[in-house]
């Protein structure tokens, strides 16, 4: 795959992940133009590991407080958008997200095909490397996110993206779920506009790091993804329309 000439900004949401963002850093292949590290208040060394670091695309951003994983992306497409990137990618600062996977996930984008696409952990041979409650939990999610939109989304919760920016551009930003849920939101959203949704394989990584997901925390998912639907009701005055690839 060629990049056909389209700019891509890969947007690292960051929360104290100095053990591991460096190699994120590292591993980011020469076709990308822009590294937006958006470090969300981080109380360790992560923000002093990537002001070190000596890559000419990367760009750090920093949150005074702390926001949210959802948030922290949406600062990420908002600045991606205004470099000019044509694909915004998003690779989460924990290492979790492997860079070989990378090129796949954006090919559907700039070729045409789709303007969102989503990783899917659940469609690649070491699908098992993933915990099994949350295998059990993201497949309900998902379940309950695809009801919803009406998207055929199998793993709605993985946050290995890539999405156009004119996809990026048709929704309200401002208003994504700040934290865990946005995926589900941004989903809702691009349901209503009928943006193209597709699904790629994704090795799933898991290592050391300490995630910050909670049983409680599928009760928020759910309501967000139904507030969601909610919300562009009343905007759009319709049913959302859905588009998948």
């Amino acid at each position: 795959m060629t990049l056909e000439g389209k700019q891509v900004a890969v947007v690292v949401p960051a929360f104290a992940e100095a053990a591991h963002i460096a190699a994120v850093l590292d591993s980011m292949p020469s076709c990308i133009d822009f590294i937006l590290v958006v470090d969300d208040a981080s109380p360790d060394h992560t923000a002093a590991i990537v002001r070190a670091s000596a890559d000419p695309r990367v760009r750090l951003l920093s949150h005074s407080v702390n926001l949210g994983v959802g948030a922290t992306i949406a600062t990420g497409y908002e600045a991606a958008l205004a470099l000019g990137a044509d694909v915004a990618v998003v690779m989460a600062g924990d290492g979790q997200m492997d860079p070989a996977d990378l090129l796949a996930v954006l090919a559907p984008v700039v070729d045409g095909r789709a303007d969102y696409v989503k990783g899917n952990r659940f469609l690649h041979a070491r699908a098992r490397d993933m915990p099994f409650l949350r295998r059990a939990g993201s497949a309900a999610l998902a379940s309950w996110t695809r009801k919803l939109t009406g998207l055929r989304v199998d793993d709605t919760q993985c946050g290995y993206t890539a999405v156009s920016a004119r996809a990026l551009k048709s929704v309200p930003l401002r208003e994504l779920w700040p934290r865990y849920g946005y995926p589900n939101d941004l989903l809702g959203m691009f349901a209503a506009r009928g943006i193209s949704v597709a699904e790629v394989p994704v090795r799933p990584v898991y290592a050391d790091e300490t995630s910050g997901l909670r049983p409680w925390h599928a009760l928020i998912i759910g309501f967000v993804a139904a507030r969601r639907q909610v919300l562009e009701r009343k905007r759009l005055g319709r049913r959302p329309s859905t588009s998948a690839a």
